[in-house]
């Protein structure tokens, strides 16, 4: 292989390894996606090794090797700053668990171990000298632009039922095509999803939405019913999935994975409060279900299609608008803004106002404010309690919208008035 998608030091390291198997008398050959890939012209960021080897030969030859999973014949051998999976030839048998298998078999012929991948794409291995090992025609595939499995379809995805989703985010991700037998097989197995862990259902569906058309894999797991037979299912039928297509037209153009999250959310009704909910029983990252949930939140406060939005309405649009920026935070205020802007009739003149208000705000937090707690106790001869934070939250607003400068002495004043008419 000429490994143009691949980087030259990752490439001479892998080349490294490959060929000291083979001078220690064992076959060696690269797997799965990276020859996928570099087929595809795309980058390559593992480079898996599969051999003849068993395991405790592979770590005779190499003198860094990391056990990574024996029982399954896997080494990772660790060469010129990278780490390689090196896996001895397999079959597997008896996937109790509609994931791994509770049997392995150390085999000496390379088309056994292809015959147990998922795809045909990812059952294609060479050697140093370039040639393709293709027993299964994925090659030809990847030219025709097809997912297809290996041998049965109904069988592989009985082995193992992540395949199901790993099928449409290939399709989605690589905008193929799926091959009949393999959709059929699909249809067939997709109860099984419900053993899968969340976590690596979530991993899969990530990797979809973050994809370059993630409109696609969302209507292809609809179309197959996937959502609601995880074990922590989506609470929407394909039907409500379909009815929000509209809505969902330019999520591939929001460049952040919590837009698309929060558009999706959004499209389909979900108020922020079930949203967290869902995104923790998903197992998203707290982060990510943090920004989706405050993009969310912003979103109830101020919706630019609300005519009250509109600048000169009512003159409290301007109000709420710089009231949500404070509350949730600039980021999460932007990141709504543009999940509006994805919308149909997202209301561009609202968009627009917001963005300008946003812009002229002197202040964003607490943090820019020109008092601080102890200068209001201080000055107003008063214990801190919970009218202290209100009463901060309130100037800061008033600072924000420019009613008041934000100056210490004037701030100051401001408070001891309002303090005075018990405001806060």
């Amino acid at each position: 292989m000429n490994w143009t998608m691949a980087e030259p030091e990752m490439a001479e390291a892998a080349r490294f390894v490959v060929s000291s198997l083979e001078e220690s008398g064992s076959e060696a050959y690269w797997v799965g996606g990276c020859i996928r890939d570099e087929l595809l012209g795309r980058p390559v960021h593992d480079m898996d090794i599969t051999t003849s080897a068993l395991p405790e030969e592979v770590m005779s030859v190499f003198p860094r090797c990391v056990p990574t999973g024996l029982q399954h014949g896997t080494v990772t051998v660790l060469h010129g700053g990278y780490g390689f999976e090196v896996t001895t030839y397999r079959t597997e048998s008896g996937y109790a668990d509609f994931r791994r298998p509770e049997r392995v078999a150390f085999v000496r012929d390379v088309t056994e171990d292809l015959r147990r991948r998922d795809f045909t794409m990812n059952a294609i291995c060479a050697g140093l000298d370039g040639r393709l090992v293709d027993p299964f025609g994925g090659a030809e595939d990847l030219d025709r632009r097809l997912v297809r499995c290996v041998g049965d379809a109904e069988e592989r995805f009985g082995e193992d039922a992540l395949r199901m989703l790993r099928c449409v985010r290939f399709a989605s991700t690589l905008d193929f095509a799926v091959a009949k037998n393999t959709w059929r097989g699909l249809l067939r197995q997709r109860d099984k999803l419900a053993h899968i862990a969340v976590e690596r259902v979530y991993a899969e569906l990530a990797r979809i939405m973050e994809g370059p058309r993630p409109l696609r894999g969302l209507a292809m797991l609809a179309r197959g019913g996937l959502p609601a037979r995880v074990k922590a299912p989506f609470p929407w039928d394909g039907e409500a999935l379909a009815a929000g297509a509209a809505g969902l037209a330019r999520i591939g153009e929001l460049k952040s994975a919590p837009l698309r999250w929060a558009l999706l959310l959004h499209t389909l009704g979900t108020p922020a409060e079930t949203a967290d909910g869902l995104l923790r029983a998903w197992t998203f990252p707290g982060t990510i279900r943090q920004a989706v949930v405050r993009v969310l939140r912003v979103r109830e406060a101020w919706d630019p299609r609300a005519a009250s939005a509109l600048p000169g309405a009512d003159g409290d649009g301007r109000r709420r608008w710089v009231a949500a920026v404070l509350s949730f935070g600039r980021a999460a205020a932007e990141g709504w803004l543009d999940v509006a802007a994805a919308l149909p009739g997202g209301g561009e003149t609202g968009i627009a106002a917001a963005r300008g208000w946003m812009a002229g705000m002197p202040v964003s937090g607490l943090g820019e404010l020109a008092v601080a707690g102890g200068d209001l106790t201080a000055a107003l001869e008063r214990r801190p309690g919970p009218w202290l934070g209100r009463l901060l939250q309130e100037l800061l607003l008033q600072a924000a919208l420019g009613e008041l400068p934000n100056d210490r002495e004037a701030l100051i004043e401001a408070a001891g008035r309002m303090d005075e008419h018990g405001q806060a």
